[in-house]
């Protein structure tokens, strides 16, 4: 045996025992040649009624008969992202992504990278089925065993905040959210006003709890400047976990006087979406704890990299919530992330209980625990929602010019 051979050998044998026999052979396999054929478009009825928060399912159909999910987009944007996608290499995810965000002249804006999303987490699901493993495996593996979450009233028992607050704690849930306190009866938000009975509100909780469980609110960006800051003064005794949009999101640069005045954990990004709109926050570590999720950033590929910049400055993930099947998609990059992951889970759905999803992810003692099934671990079931659109034939971008090597360089 000669020396090349004996260090392949070699390196193989120390893969093999640190991987598994099995799980080697997958991601040493080469995937197999595909085409993308078809997309459809199924209406689900958990959507909420806006283009960028939808939970409508797409599938994406290849030539060797492998079919991934995805969820989110509306009609427009799903037609005009899909017909670039037909007759491309799903395994070539990246290439994909860079094509449906660049290829119609303008980059993709909110609304449409919901689409996009929708439809780069089915190209992760087609990739980990080929090779079937989980996609957290295609990440780097687990870093965690589960994924704790808190409860955006995931828990509902009868009384008021205390009693709620204690409930989701008794379940199993890192910590209760809660939020600034709405004046109700369609009475004028006075913010000064709030700010007090918000305080009040929270104190309650951290009774409630104790000092060992742990809590969170969310201003809604309904705070002005001055009252966030006193709200975020008030609230840094009772320790919570984080506090979340204190100011309106349209100007990053507000956070850059902001964090001078407050001491208290801050989490931004649940009206963001890419890197380049959030980078800022987390380059300066001007936030602690990034709430971008997916599809509203554009899927794995993107959300992958948000963490990794995420990592980088010290950044936690606490994504927002979003439908069952991107939660699943969340939860493979939050398991491979090594930093501080907690995961929103709102009270809209079960996820043991919906008729089109046999198999979504596995939720116990308020954790996502993770499994072995590949892909995305989703299992959807065609029969149970309406068919609105398909998509088979391809339209090519308006003008893409490439480098040498075949990269996308711009239009």
């Amino acid at each position: 045996m000669n020396r090349r051979h004996f260090l392949q050998n070699a390196s193989k044998s120390i893969l093999t025992s640190m991987l598994g026999g099995a799980l080697f052979d997958a991601l040493a396999a080469p995937l197999p040649k595909m085409k993308i054929t078809r997309v459809r478009f199924y209406e689900s009825p958990l959507s909420r009624p806006m283009a960028n928060q939808s939970m409508h399912v797409v599938t994406v159909e290849t030539d060797n008969g492998l079919i991934g999910i995805g969820e989110g987009g509306y009609l427009d944007g799903i037609r005009e992202a899909a017909e670039m996608l037909i007759g491309e290499d799903p395994a070539r995810s990246e290439a994909c992504w860079q094509l449906m965000f660049r290829g119609r002249f303008y980059p993709a804006g909110r609304e449409k990278l919901h689409a996009l999303g929708a439809l780069d987490m089915a190209l992760w699901d087609i990739k980990g089925k080929a090779l079937g493993v989980p996609i957290w495996q295609l990440l780097g593996g687990k870093s965690r065993d589960y994924i704790e979450c808190y409860s955006t009233g995931a828990i509902r028992v009868p009384g008021g905040v205390k009693e709620n607050a204690k409930a989701t704690i008794d379940a199993g849930f890192r910590a209760f959210r809660t939020s600034v306190t709405d004046p109700g009866n369609d009475a004028p938000f006075v913010s000064q006003r709030q700010v007090r009975k918000t305080f009040e509100h929270c104190q309650a909780i951290r009774e409630s709890i104790g000092p060992d469980a742990d809590w969170a609110i969310d201003y809604h960006t309904r705070l002005d400047f001055p009252d966030a800051v006193r709200l975020s003064t008030l609230l840094e005794p009772l320790e919570p976990y984080f506090c979340e949009d204190l100011v309106r999101s349209e100007n990053n640069a507000v956070y850059r006087e902001l964090r001078k005045q407050v001491k208290v954990p801050i989490a931004v990004g649940e009206q963001h979406a890419t890197r380049w709109e959030i980078n800022e926050l987390i380059e300066q570590h001007l936030i602690d704890y990034n709430r971008i999720t997916i599809p509203n950033c554009g899927g794995i590929t993107e959300y992958a990299k948000l963490a990794a910049m995420s990592e980088t400055h010290y950044v936690g993930l606490t994504p927002h919530f979003t439908g069952p099947i991107s939660e699943a998609a969340v939860s493979h990059v939050c398991a491979a992330f090594p930093g501080p992951v907690m995961m929103e889970m709102a009270g809209l759905y079960q996820p043991d209980k919906i008729a089109y999803l046999p198999k979504v992810f596995d939720f116990r003692e308020g954790k996502i625990w993770l499994n072995e099934r590949p892909g995305l671990g989703v299992e959807f079931d065609a029969t149970k929602l309406p068919l609105k659109a398909e998509f088979t034939t391809g339209s090519k971008p308006i003008k893409i010019f490439r480098r040498p090597d075949g990269s996308l360089t711009n239009w």
